[in-house]
Order: structure tokens, then C-alpha cells, then sequence
């Protein structure tokens, strides 16, 4: 076993520890529920644009996108684009190591890496701050519904061609819409990739965080993840991001697809 190899095993025991801490289960929750309140996500950048993802998470995508190595990201919810510009970014860094490796090994390397974002309304300043990114040659940006009948056509059509695929939900956080994105974008997600369902944390926040919203708990993204993976067996939660992350919107929504 390599060095490598030993500290992997003792993060795996130290992982399961954190995630089995009763307290410090409580007392995250407790942080989360104060940070929230002023509204912390909101404060992180990526590459000069506003992300609105706590920096755990963000460093928990950066991870899974190095270990699946997708050649297509499907994000829903765009905002001010800065999930979609750490994607990008991601996949240019994916590039840049396959052709250090092509030069050390002779094998010439071809790429067609992208990212697809879809959100009902992609405000003009978002889509031009985007399109100017540098990263914007690797975005595609879809307006409309995320399971409008339209937009899912154009996603697919885009997501031909692509062998590994990693997808994130982040729009709308109905039970009813996010299941009806889970039906419609899990089927896209390669063996081994993984389906990320955002703010799953709605379910265990106070019942009025959200008094202008249509979501809350008991109808929010977490339960539509309960509804889908009942009826689905092919998807299972990697619980290793929630006890490791403890600081997450999103316990319970890293779903691996299995087959």
C-alpha cells in the first residue's frame, strides 16, 4: 500500500468518526442555521464572478469533478454564472494535465469539454459578464424551464457525443420540480459519475427560513431525492460527502449512479 494509499484509509476511518459525532452534528447545524440567516453563500466569488455555494461544497465539486473527470457538465440554475465558471475552469485544468501526459507519452489528445446551464431567466448582465468570461468558450447557456419538454431536447442533443456526464440541480426547489429534474436528468449521468442535488438542506432548516418561497420542509429538493431513489435503484447517496463536508446545502444530494 502506498503512502498515498495509508492517509486515504485513516481519512475513511476519520471520516465516518466526524460523520457518527452526535454533537458536532448539532452543533453545525446550529452554526448553519445562524450563518444563514445572514445570508452566507452569498459571499464567495469564482474567478470574479459570485458563486452562492458555501466554499465546503465548492471544494467538494472541485473533488468530484478531478475523480469522474466528465467530458459534459449539466448545471440547472444559473444566477450569476460562478458555478458555471468554476465548471469551465475545472475542465480547462482536465485539459491542460491530459496534454502535459499526451506530451510525456506521445499520444496526441482531443477535447470537446463543456458545460450546459439552464435557468428560466438568464439576466442580461449574468449572460454578458458569462460571455465574456474567459471561460465562456467552453459554456453553452439554455434559457428556459429546466424540464420544459424544449430545453430537455436541446440539453440532450448537446450531451450526444459526451461519454462522461456530471450533473448538478440547483433551480427551482419544489419537491415537485426537482423530482421532475432528477426524472429527466439522471437518465444522462454516466456509471460512475453522479447527480448532485443542491439545497437538500431546505428539509432540515427552521420552517420559517423561507416565508416567501414555494419550498420548505417537507417540499424541497430533499424529499424529491427520497421520492426518486425509492423508485430507482440504479442511483444510491454517497454518504461520504455529508459526514466529511458537515458543512453542506446539500446532506444527502451526492447521488452516484451505479449502472
Amino acid at each position: 500500500m502506498s503512502s498515498y494509499e495509508e492517509f486515504k484509509q485513516e481519512c475513511r476511518a476519520e471520516i465516518a468518526a466526524l460523520g457518527a459525532d452526535g454533537a458536532l452534528q448539532k452543533a453545525t447545524r446550529e452554526w448553519m442555521d445562524r450563518a444563514n440567516g445572514l445570508k452566507y453563500s452569498y459571499h464567495f466569488e469564482w474567478m470574479g464572478r459570485p458563486i452562492i455555494q458555501y466554499p465546503q461544497d465548492i471544494v467538494a465539486v472541485q473533488e468530484l469533478i478531478w475523480t469522474v473527470r466528465p467530458d459534459l457538465i449539466i448545471e440547472t440554475g444559473v444566477a450569476h454564472g460562478g458555478s458555471l465558471i468554476m465548471s469551465a475552469s475545472m475542465l480547462a485544468l482536465l485539459d491542460l494535465c491530459d496534454a502535459i501526459e499526451s506530451r510525456a507519452t506521445m499520444n496526441p489528445v482531443t477535447s470537446n469539454r463543456k458545460v450546459v446551464g439552464v435557468d428560466i431567466e438568464i439576466r442580461a448582465h449574468s449572460r454578458k459578464a458569462i460571455q465574456s468570461h474567459p471561460m465562456s468558450s467552453r459554456i453553452q447557456m439554455v434559457e428556459g424551464s429546466s424540464i420544459d419538454a424544449r430545453v430537455l431536447s436541446e440539453v440532450t442533443q448537446a450531451a450526444k457525443g459526451h461519454d462522461r456526464v456530471l450533473v448538478f440541480l440547483d433551480s427551482m426547489h419544489t419537491h415537485a420540480h426537482v423530482f421532475a429534474e432528477l426524472e429527466a436528468y439522471a437518465p444522462l449521468v454516466s456509471a460512475g459519475s453522479y447527480c448532485v442535488v443542491f439545497d437538500t438542506v431546505i428539509d432540515d432548516m427552521p420552517a420559517d427560513s423561507f416565508p416567501d418561497r414555494p419550498w420548505g420542509p417537507g417540499n424541497n429538493p430533499k424529499t424529491a431525492v427520497r421520492e426518486f431513489l425509492a423508485r430507482h435503484n440504479n442511483f444510491e447517496v454517497d454518504h461520504e460527502f455529508d459526514d466529511k463536508l458537515l458543512i453542506t446545502v446539500a446532506p444527502g444530494g451526492f447521488l452516484k449512479r451505479l449502472s
